[in-house]
């Protein structure tokens, strides 16, 4: 009848558990935008009552944050449901987006590129030039807003193999993503000594490529599982306890492989890879680091939906958070409703992104916190911004789970970016 997820929208009793966590109903008060609206609009388009572009007038704009799956009382698979949605419209996507998530992403050769010219970018002082001539000015905002808080981008100083100095506890295949590795390099880098420290052998397995994230949300499905059966077959030839990231986007995907092969020959080895995949917080939570030195600051946590509602993974960061010396938590309130990045959401839809962004940064202004703890470089990117338009630079830095526990186990930088 249509390539929809029609029977999954019968799941729905439409009872509105989800509407509190759901942002853009929080931020437009509008049914349409609530997960139980949309999930409405699907079976309507499934049912030809309305067309499949009145439907995505509302599925545009959802961000795909899945906190109403956590919320739902009967089990709602609403992440199925909107996947369908969009590859149903994805002949819709702009060809530019569409040669960028197809080619861009997937080509090393173009990530190490961008990688080298952003650090002549910021080497060479061109940012403050091209900032004060006003060029940025004619960029749309999201662009322009988005350069302003670029992190220092670092050459990549991670080796392939790392190896504790007694028999490994476990042994770790590391996926580094590709816009974490360009941009937050020196994150990945930390994990792994973390990793090291923490007992483990690690290896980085060189033919990976991107996780298919951006691209499956984007309903280039077939582009997805080109990318995920070349990370199964790359991850196959280690033999390894664990698969482990340390960005919660990438590894929604990752433990979701398995989904994009259903009924097909290629599943039961897409669930032997995700059955090894963890984020980094799981494993680290494990290994009993020596956080011997204190960090007397206050940290507040905004978690990465993706970690949270796809991964599930709650408990493991706090954990963290709590053995670190010194360190005074301050809950976020409105902490598991999205920050508005979702992947490229704050590029394509800057307008709603900065309202959900302005709504959580009023909270992050109660507490006044020294640090923001992020867990995924779209958040943390966000987060940053959002930082910036609170007028918090001064006081608040953004910084990865990663690096707090390294400043708190004697490794890697003391000063965060």
């Amino acid at each position: 009848m249509t390539n929809l997820a029609y029977e999954e929208t019968f799941d729905c009793v439409q009872c509105g558990y989800c509407l509190p966590v759901c942002p853009t109903y929080l931020t437009t008060g509008k049914e349409a935008q609530s997960p139980r609206g949309r999930i409405h609009l699907v079976k309507m388009a499934a049912e030809g009552r309305i067309s499949y572009d009145t439907m995505n007038e509302s599925m545009a704009l959802c961000l795909g944050c899945r906190a109403c799956e956590t919320a739902c009382p009967t089990n709602v698979q609403y992440g199925d449901i909107y996947d369908s949605a969009i590859r149903a419209v994805h002949e819709k996507t702009p060809l530019l987006k569409r040669l960028l998530l197809k080619n861009g992403l997937t080509n090393k050769t173009i990530l190490t590129t961008a990688s080298y010219s952003l650090q002549l970018y910021q080497t060479l002082k061109i940012d403050k030039v091209v900032r004060q001539s006003g060029i940025l000015n004619a960029l749309p905002p999201a662009v322009k807003e988005l350069e302003r808080v670029t992190p220092p981008v670092k050459a990549k100083k991670h080796s392939n193999s790392l190896h504790p100095s007694k028999k490994p506890r476990y042994k770790v295949a590391f996926f580094v993503g590709c816009i974490m590795d360009v941009m937050f390099a020196q994150i990945n880098e930390l994990s792994m000594k973390l990793l090291q420290l923490g007992g483990c052998e690690v290896v980085v397995i060189k033919e990976q490529t991107c996780c298919g994230a951006l691209q499956h949300h984007s309903g280039e499905h077939e582009t997805a599982k080109q990318l995920a059966k070349a990370n199964i077959e790359a991850f196959e030839k280690v033999e390894c306890d664990y698969i482990v990231n340390s960005i919660g986007g990438c590894g929604a995907m990752l433990v979701e492989y398995d989904k994009l092969f259903k009924d097909e020959t290629m599943n039961d080895r897409a669930k032997a890879f995700t059955s090894k995949c963890v984020d980094i917080s799981v494993l680290l939570a494990q290994l009993n680091l020596p956080m011997d030195y204190s960090v007397n600051k206050t940290v507040t946590y905004q978690p990465s939906c993706h970690l949270r509602n796809v991964q599930r993974v709650e408990k493991e960061p706090m954990l963290l958070l709590q053995q670190i010396k010194g360190l005074t938590y301050v809950e976020l309130a409105e902490k598991d409703v999205c920050c508005g990045s979702a992947g490229i959401y704050n590029i394509e839809h800057y307008d709603e992104a900065m309202s959900i962004l302005d709504r959580k940064m009023n909270h992050a202004k109660s507490i006044e916190p020294d640090v923001i703890v992020t867990s995924n470089p779209g958040c943390h990117l966000q987060m940053k911004l959002g930082v910036k338009r609170a007028c918090m630079s001064e006081q608040t830095n953004v910084v990865h789970l990663v690096e707090l526990v390294a400043e708190a186990c004697g490794i890697g930088v003391k000063e965060h970016v």
